[in-house]
């Protein structure tokens, strides 16, 4: 914990958020692999905070158990939305009522707040000693929202004056209030206790703390955000998307200048959550999502959805989908691979065109080159998988395992009905079905014997184009004798 951690953060994430006309409550909508609150959360831990709290109101539970499905997350609960005052303090009475040091609150919809700006809005704060400190911002338009009206001499926060209140010389300061503060936490939980509701609203307003504390003689500064775009909050699917836009294009310049080559930003999605080591290259169309990690030299794209998967060293996916796997160094993916969940490529293997594998480990060097699915499965190295080949792995109450060897030959068209084994060095048959075990360095063969019925089409199909096309042949054929 630095010296300018704060003692405590409280998120706002009590309303329900109808402009958003959703069942799901707003702070909950995702961007960039987080909810909204995940998000700023998230920011609040860059801070190391002693205490960190999230005032949860509408859709409580749901709220909470999503906070909860990662590293758990204390919340308070404002049973009614009486205004941001009553939600912060509720969440200080979490806290015990009363908490000694910076307390910083901020809003659960602000997902482009970033821990750096409120880094700097704690050391504003601690700087000045400030008993408030507002993150402002400067935007090219202000209409709508509360100025930051300033002393002119020390350039103290004089007030904050909504739009609908201000002068027309108010109405040209281009300085706005985000929302965000940073308190002392004492004199918060004591200017709390004198906040009145004869307004509007009949709500206990936050901002009326910052006149309360004012009037008492202490100090209201400001920290200016560096960009103002970071406090934009979220109401409604507009302000949704333009949001995901500025956070991806964040985390992609992130991305690049850490050494990662993407070809097209436009048509590329990344995640929050996405890790990567330099010279990485990325085509276009393509979603990083989840827990990716994409090693050195790995190439990715075009046209590939590849979530909460390993992408080793040099290794190349194109144009396919993977979700929870890992890939090895040098291994191929796709054109139009699918990589389901546990699906584990050994360094240089191969999953090619049109092949679907799930739960199966592939060794080193082993290739299934197309048209293929392999479902809970360990082959392993140096084996070809014929083409058109079907690991049978349901029967229709449970799953069952096959286990391929190394140095195996599989011809195409088989089907390993599980569970059985392959020992290593084996050679199957084109056309197989393969139900008992093949012990190594076997040849099996598992298909009916042919048989030509000659003449059936004649008199089964007279008449018929096949018919008439096998006359002809014959006639050529005796012609020709």
């Amino acid at each position: 914990m630095s010296a300018t951690s704060p003692a405590a953060v409280v998120v706002l994430a009590a309303g329900e958020g109808t402009r958003m006309k959703s069942k799901t409550p707003k702070v909950l909508h995702e961007i960039s692999g987080r909810s909204l609150v995940g998000h700023v959360v998230a920011a609040a831990r860059e801070l190391a905070p002693r205490h960190l709290v999230v005032v949860v109101g509408h859709a409580g539970e749901q709220v909470t158990a999503h906070l909860n499905a990662g590293t758990p997350v204390r919340t308070a609960f404002q049973a009614e939305q009486n205004g941001t005052g009553h939600a912060v303090r509720m969440g200080l009475e979490e806290l015990g009522g009363s908490v000694e040091g910076t307390v910083i609150v901020v809003c659960g919809d602000t997902p482009l707040l970033s821990g750096a700006t409120l880094g700097a809005l704690a050391a504003t704060h601690a700087a000045d000693a400030n008993a408030v400190t507002v993150l402002s911002a400067e935007v090219p338009d202000s209409t709508g929202y509360g100025r930051i009206v300033r002393d002119p001499a020390t350039g103290a926060v004089t007030e904050i004056v909504e739009h609908k209140d201000a002068t027309d010389e108010q109405r040209a300061i281009r300085e706005i209030n985000s929302g965000v503060f940073a308190f002392d936490g004492r004199l918060l939980g004591d200017a709390l206790g004198k906040v009145r509701t004869d307004n509007s609203q009949g709500e206990e307003y936050l901002t009326d703390v910052l006149s309360i504390l004012r009037e008492a003689g202490h100090r209201v500064g400001a920290s200016v955000a560096g960009d103002h775009r970071e406090i934009l909050g979220i109401n409604n699917r507009l302000q949704l998307a333009e949001a995901r836009r500025l956070l991806n294009e964040r985390l992609l310049e992130r991305a690049m200048l850490a050494g990662v080559t993407v070809v097209d930003p436009s048509s590329t999605l990344i995640d929050a959550t996405v890790t990567y080591e330099r010279d990485a290259v990325v085509h276009p169309g393509t979603q990083l999502l989840g827990t990716t990690h994409l090693a050195e030299d790995s190439e990715v794209g075009p046209n590939s959805r590849i979530e909460s998967t390993v992408v080793g060293a040099g290794a190349r996916v194109d144009n396919s989908v993977t979700l929870s796997a890992e890939i090895g160094a040098g291994a191929l993916v796709g054109p139009y691979a699918y990589l389901r969940p546990g699906t584990r490529l050994g360094t240089k293997a191969k999953a090619g065109t049109y092949v679907e594998m799930k739960n199966a480990t592939i060794g080193e060097g082993t290739k299934v080159p197309h048209l293929s699915y392999v479902g809970d499965a360990t082959i392993g190295d140096h084996t070809n998988i014929g083409a058109a080949s079907v690991f049978v792995n349901y029967d229709g109450v449970a799953k069952h395992h096959t286990t391929i060897g190394s140095h195996c030959r599989t011809g195409s068209d088989n089907m390993f009905v599980a569970p059985v084994t392959v020992g290593d060095g084996v050679y199957t048959a084109a056309g197989s079905v393969i139900t008992k075990d093949v012990p190594a360095g076997s040849l099996a063969v598992a298909r009916g014997q042919q048989r030509n019925i000659e003449g059936w089409v004649a008199r089964k199909r007279p008449g018929s184009a096949a018919a008439q096309a096998a006359q002809a042949s014959s006639q050529e054929t005796d012609g020709q004798s």
